[in-house]
């Protein structure tokens, strides 16, 4: 059954233009050398979510757990934390459309 991971962060205030410096020139291409399939990515203009949430899938859980556990998904995740705050992420069966 196909995966989905989704993420979800806020932007530390002060640190926006380094932060999508970083997603575009490091965070994207290394989701995508890792084996995830970027599907969703969203940005919060208005209420109290939080302020991106993005979404990659995988083949099945296995697959995705084995690259979660990764030392270049872990290496990744720290550096895109010294950009955010609030990151939070969870593993669902993948569907289509708007998954939250």
């Amino acid at each position: 059954m196909t995966v989905k991971l989704i993420m979800t962060w806020d932007i530390t205030p002060g640190r926006e233009q380094e932060y999508f410096e970083f997603v575009v020139r490091e965070f994207i291409p290394q989701v995508q050398q890792i084996g995830m399939e970027l599907k969703d990515a969203w940005l919060t203009m208005y209420g109290d979510q939080p302020q991106i949430m993005a979404s990659a899938q995988m083949t099945d859980l296995e697959t995705m757990q084995s690259a979660l556990d990764s030392k270049e998904w872990q290496g990744l995740v720290n550096r895109l934390l010294d950009y955010i705050e609030n990151y939070e992420y969870k593993i669902v069966p993948a569907r289509s459309g708007f998954q939250m």
